[in-house]
């Protein structure tokens, strides 16, 4: 079983020819809200594109917000273990996505941040704990260490990225960041080569976008390109990613097959618009995969060399 401990948010998504510069006024086109909420899109990722048994805990407001993100969950079979903050709105988020399917996003988080360290729930049957940061960086660690102290494996996907406390990274089994996130975390602007000695977690993975990602697991580098698929809206793309690596380790999937899957997954939600209504069923996932041909020699050594391995 997988617990996911983090966000929820409702998305108010808005399409524009370009995202607005500081100062400038776009005039927009379709407006729709989303269930999103890194949390939540990495819970129904796990449980949809993942077909993987998820409890999420989440913190909510007393408001209408809360409603369609709650329907998401339990459409998606998610286990929901709820803290309703009664003072506080349930957390939103303003995304400008443009016509060349980038995004920018601004998060209001609301009753997030209200999710304290005695909220955690029992962890016995939890394989993995998988956490964001879009809650408290105190929260997020105290659960951490919890979850470590139960032997259970700690996932973090430190997004929106920050420094992170030593205690923190001392708990994890794995961290996931994409590539501004592995520049803050590891506090060095050089190559993923270079900066990766700075990361001591036993499982390192830096997801690249278009290029695809790579992964450190015992001192070796695993190297996997990207799907090509015409990008629709990347939002939430990174968070399919996520649940559906957690998913298939957590089904005892080795890390080279959990990448492809994940990547497949993630490649998908970018050819739709929103947050979790973008996330693929897990069958779509293994018909897409069983349409793709093996990554090339040529394609890895592109990747190396992009992450700064020249030999």
């Amino acid at each position: 079983m997988i617990l996911v401990a983090g966000s929820a948010n409702l998305d108010f998504v808005v399409q524009a020819s370009h995202i607005p510069a500081p100062g400038e006024t776009v005039m927009g086109r379709d407006f729709k809200t989303f269930p999103g909420g890194k949390g939540a899109n990495q819970a129904v990722a796990c449980a949809r594109a993942g077909d993987a048994n998820t409890h999420m805990l989440l913190a909510l407001g007393n408001d209408a917000f809360a409603t369609p993100l709650e329907n998401s969950l339990h459409d998606a079979g998610v286990q929901m273990h709820v803290f309703r903050a009664p003072d506080q709105a349930t957390g939103t988020a303003f995304i400008c996505v443009s016509d060349d399917a980038e995004n920018a996003i601004t998060v209001a988080p609301g009753a997030n941040l209200a999710l304290k360290p005695t909220h955690l729930p029992a962890l016995a049957g939890v394989s993995h704990l998988l956490l964001q940061l879009e809650i408290a960086l105190t929260t997020v660690t105290a659960y951490a260490q919890a979850a470590q102290e139960a032997g259970v494996q700690v996932v973090l996907n430190a997004a929106p990225a920050q420094a992170l406390p030593v205690q923190l990274l001392a708990s994890l089994e794995m961290l996931i960041v994409n590539e501004g996130e592995f520049q803050v975390v590891s506090n060095h602007p050089g190559t993923i080569a270079s900066s990766a000695v700075r990361l001591d977690v036993p499982i390192l993975v830096v997801t690249l976008g278009h290029r695809g990602c790579c992964a450190r697991l015992k001192g070796e580098w695993i190297f996997q390109p990207a799907f090509p698929v015409q990008p629709l809206d990347t939002t939430g793309a990174g968070d399919t990613f996520c649940g559906v690596l957690v998913a298939a380790l957590s089904q005892g999937q080795g890390l080279p097959d959990a990448l492809r899957l994940a990547s497949a997954a993630g490649a998908l939600a970018c050819t739709r618009l929103g947050a979790q209504s973008s996330i693929p069923a897990h069958e779509e996932v293994l018909d897409f995969l069983k349409q793709q041909a093996p990554a090339t020699s040529e394609q890895i050594s592109c990747l190396k060399q992009f992450c700064g391995f020249d030999h």
